[in-house]
């Protein structure tokens, strides 16, 4: 089964944006994410949409933070990305009339809306800055310096 990482993904990216001074290309941010230039702006995109992230062409361009972090759940940046199912779990549907299946499906159909709402709900606890501050505790226990160019390479 195919789990979604659009979320995690999008969220390591823009905590290394915040990073970063200035400007990030769409081609350094795939880099670091393993991935091609156009899923990045297709992901930033939706980002710019809801206020998230801004663009700048040109010379010295890129995608830069345009909101506040302390502001933004993550669940705010789930709605952004266009409510992916936080759950990889689904109904087995190949038999509609059979009573057995039904009666799974309903029981299962209550549980996975009982587990979504708690995840959203949890989403919405946390707010990037959150996530930033764990990003910096984490990073001052090991003495390190940030640099996107080296802590993704292989």
């Amino acid at each position: 089964m195919r789990r979604d990482s659009r979320l995690s993904g999008v969220l390591h990216v823009l905590l290394h944006m915040a990073e970063h001074d200035g400007a990030m290309t769409s081609e350094v941010l795939a880099k670091a994410m393993q991935t091609n230039p156009v899923v990045i702006r297709r992901i930033m995109a939706g980002l710019r949409e809801h206020g998230f992230v801004e663009s700048e062409k040109g010379h010295g361009g890129g995608w830069r933070i345009a909101c506040d972090f302390s502001k933004v759940t993550l669940r705010d940046i789930h709605a952004a990305i266009g409510h992916p199912s936080p759950i990889a779990l689904a109904n087995r549907t190949e038999a509609p009339d059979c009573l057995v299946e039904q009666a799974v499906n309903a029981a299962l159909n209550h549980a996975f809306r009982d587990a979504e709402k708690l995840l959203l709900a949890r989403l919405g606890e946390v707010t990037l800055a959150k996530l930033s501050a764990d990003f910096h505790r984490r990073l001052k226990r090991r003495g390190g310096s940030h640099q996107l160019e080296t802590v993704h390479a292989k």
